[in-house]
């Protein structure tokens, strides 16, 4: 349990606006048990020593710093003698102060933010400052490989939730004076912590300047949704276009790569992902095993990644289409017709397992990993044999609805994966009503839909396509060698 270690006063009055650190420290402890409602709070906890002579009072979150150094620093507060005391809190700080990150602060605003934040807090009567002492440790989980962004061959190690262990990854890769990593906070009641990463000589300051403004002026209670709040605070543009603005990674490499090549790089505290910015369509494609193998390796895997992509985007319409315009067949390929009794038209087929793709995805997160063997199976029987039996599906709509599930699963992004899915049912529904012209009109709405997304900085989404560089835009297909800086 915790007890009022030291009497405070109860005639002492809390100013209406106490801004700066009195030197008085019942004053303080007075004004700050109330501000924080110790004694309704059990994680803060507070307790009053003796620091040469004189009574100081500590504050700490329980469970947010380390026991070890706590026990340490006590130990050395309880050695100085009061003929040593020094007077001021500056020159305590530089003589006894057995520890490195240490700050001074007289602002209240500044203490409690800290404070809240896991940093040590220690009052000292007389003094008009406090020190706030980073002794804080966030419990985290260990920095494995992410399970989605997995890779054949490289570095194993992944993101985690806590801000610090996350730019450590990323300057244990950069060891150069140019690397920035400025940390800034949002929201009102939740002042998340945000990490700005970028290379100074690299990125585009304006871009930059651009992002800390939005970031400064975001006006919102907490980001609830860690990145994807953030997200739809810095593009404040209209988000009905479903490719996505920004690129997701939970991978330290990929990461300090975006750095190297100019980008900007954001971490936001509880969030084991790194936001990348700015993203165009040909970044998102872009994985880490692409330059983990050998150049015609990396383009081999680059290409198929791509061509499966728009292959997920256009089977199921072709096929539609096909179906109902058998003309359009090429040549030798007539095997592809239905051959069964068609019981539903393709195109609810096809929607009625869009559906269910979605609702075995959201089925399979929520199932505890003992179940997931025998819903697995359950599904494949009633989905695939039995549904095909039961007249409800055609093989050949389970065929293709089974290479799209499968094939989506080649992108790295979720975002990209289901902005595909969209467009795909949209050309769907048009191809179903139209035929061939609605078919084009599919591929024409996907096509404006690139063209008219932006990046957060306002350039191309498909850039280097629109406007043509041919040169950068063949470098996007095929990986290049890493070639010597001095040349």
């Amino acid at each position: 349990m915790k007890k009022r270690m030291f009497p405070v006063e109860e005639e002492f009055s809390i100013p209406k606006t106490q801004y700066h650190v009195s030197r008085d420290l019942n004053e303080n402890m007075l004004y700050l048990n109330k501000r924080l409602s110790v004694d309704d709070n059990f994680d803060i906890i507070y307790r009053v020593i003796d620091v040469g002579g004189k009574k100081a009072c500590m504050y700490f979150i329980n469970g947010l710093c380390k026991d070890e150094l706590m026990q340490k620093m006590l130990e050395g507060f309880m050695g100085i003698s009061a003929k040593d005391m020094p007077d001021n809190a500056h020159e305590f700080s530089k003589k006894f102060m057995p520890y490195v990150e240490v700050d001074l602060s007289n602002s209240w605003k500044d203490i409690v933010y800290f404070l809240l934040s896991g940093v040590f807090v220690l009052i000292v009567d007389g003094y008009d400052k406090v020190f706030l002492i980073d002794a804080r440790t966030y419990p985290s989980r260990s920095v494995a490989e992410p399970e989605k962004d997995k890779v054949l061959r490289g570095s194993k190690d992944g993101f985690v939730e806590t801000v610090v262990l996350n730019s450590a990854l990323i300057r244990r890769r950069i060891r150069s004076e140019d690397l920035r990593v400025e940390m800034t906070n949002a929201g009102q009641t939740s002042k998340t912590d945000i990490i700005i990463c970028y290379m100074e000589s690299r990125v585009d300051h304006n871009l930059l300047d651009m992002v800390k403004t939005r970031i400064q002026n975001i006006q919102v209670d907490a980001l609830t949704m860690n990145q994807e709040s953030l997200a739809e605070c810095l593009y404040k543009k209209v988000w009905w276009n479903p490719f996505p603005k920004f690129k997701y990674t939970e991978r330290p490499d990929t990461a300090a790569a975006q750095v190297l090549e100019g980008n900007i790089i954001i971490l936001v505290d509880n969030s084991p992902s790194a936001m990348i910015m700015p993203t165009s369509i040909f970044d998102v494609i872009e994985e880490a095993d692409d330059y983990y193998f050998p150049p015609i390796t990396g383009t081999y895997l680059r290409l198929t990644r791509f061509i499966i992509a728009i292959l997920t985007y256009i089977m199921t319409p072709t096929f539609l289409l096909f179906m109902q315009e058998p003309k359009f067949i090429p040549h030798g390929f007539e095997f592809i017709m239905v051959a069964d009794t068609i019981n539903i038209p393709l195109i609810w087929q096809f929607l009625i397992l869009e559906l269910a793709i979605d609702g075995l995805k959201l089925a399979a997160v929520n199932t505890p990993s003992m179940l997931s063997t025998p819903l697995s199976v359950m599904a494949a029987l009633v989905l695939g044999e039995f549904s095909v039996k039961s007249g409800w599906f055609n093989s050949e709509v389970m065929l293709y609805m089974a290479f799209v599930a499968i094939a989506n699963y080649t992108q790295a992004s979720y975002e990209l994966s289901y902005a595909l899915k969209f467009m795909r049912i949209i050309s769907l529904i048009l191809t179903a009503m139209f035929g061939l012209y609605g078919y084009i009109a599919g591929i024409i709405v996907l096509i404006v839909a690139l063209i008219f997304n932006k990046t957060i900085s306002g350039d191309s989404y498909v850039f280097p396509l629109l406007p043509l560089r041919l040169r950068q835009l063949g470098h996007r297909f095929i990986r290049r060698r890493l070639k010597d800086s001095k040349k």
